[in-house]
């Protein structure tokens, strides 16, 4: 999908999965306005940045992000994305592989994140984004699935 149609369909229709596209875009571009287009406009939307405190409202949001982009983009790339979808609302948790500057040169970081999504009347929309520090064995999954409890 080209970037012009994402764009569109974070803002018109589409699927949760073209917001996050476009989110996630927008973080690596440092394009504050494309970034904003993708959340919900009510006032109790949330987002947490790892180890920040929670932020409530849209203008709070858009302030912390635009704090965060006066020091450049940020090269937070979606990774393992397990979602959960109904007609209304997704839930993505996702695995983020975020690269940094450090004085020693660029490394990997990873956070643990969680984005839930509402269908609107303007379409899908980040209701939520909540992200914890998180460690390279983010990338293994603990299941139990395959192990007897008793």
């Amino acid at each position: 999908m080209t970037k012009s149609k994402q764009l569109v369909a974070a803002t018109v229709g589409g699927t949760s999965e073209d917001v996050e596209a476009v989110f996630y875009e927008a973080l690596q571009n440092a394009d504050l306005e494309k970034l904003m287009t993708c959340w919900g406009d009510e006032d109790e939307i949330v987002c947490i940045h790892p180890g920040g405190p929670r932020i409530v409202g849209l203008a709070a949001i858009r302030a912390s992000f635009e704090a965060m982009f006066a020091n450049g983009s940020i090269q937070a790339h979606p990774e393992r994305v397990i979602k959960l979808s109904s007609l209304t609302s997704a839930v993505h948790s996702v695995i983020e592989r975020v690269e940094v500057m450090l004085p020693d040169g660029p490394q990997k970081a990873y956070t643990s994140t969680t984005n839930v999504y509402q269908r609107t009347a303007q379409g899908w929309k980040l209701m939520i984004h909540h992200a914890s520090p998180g460690t390279p064995n983010e990338m293994k999954d603990l299941s139990l699935s395959n192990q007897v409890l008793h």
